[in-house]
């Protein structure tokens, strides 16, 4: 069996977070390295551990995910302007093998932040 991630610790309730939202599916906490004032990871509960990782089993799990990205952004009221971002892999900047999903706003982002213009 895989070794836990961090992340799957704070689900269990080993190691505290700053709990943004939970269900059943997918838990939201504050990321404790931001980027942008605001900067919350949305993680799925079942241990996925790189995007590329999933499979079709997962499309609904995915796409419960990206649903939830807005609902978050609404609720933290960042839904107008707010950055999606996904690491896939280490070269990527993926730093815990367990996929996440984060959430970047109240910051102004441009193309050239991200090398991408």
């Amino acid at each position: 069996m895989a070794e836990e991630t961090i992340f799957t610790k704070i689900m269990n309730g080993d190691i505290p977070a700053d709990i943004v939202y939970e269900d059943d599916d997918c838990i939201c906490i504050n990321d404790i390295s931001p980027k942008a004032p605001t900067h919350v990871l949305v993680i799925p509960r079942k241990p996925i551990p790189r995007l590329a990782d999933a499979t079709t089993e997962d499309k609904a799990l995915l796409g419960q995910l990206m649903l939830k990205v807005g609902d978050i952004a609404r609720q933290l009221g960042v839904d107008e302007a707010f950055r999606v971002v996904i690491n896939n892999g280490e070269a990527a900047g993926q730093t815990v093998f367990h996929l996440h999903i984060h959430i970047l706003a109240n910051k102004t982002f441009s193309e050239s932040s991200l090398g991408m213009s």
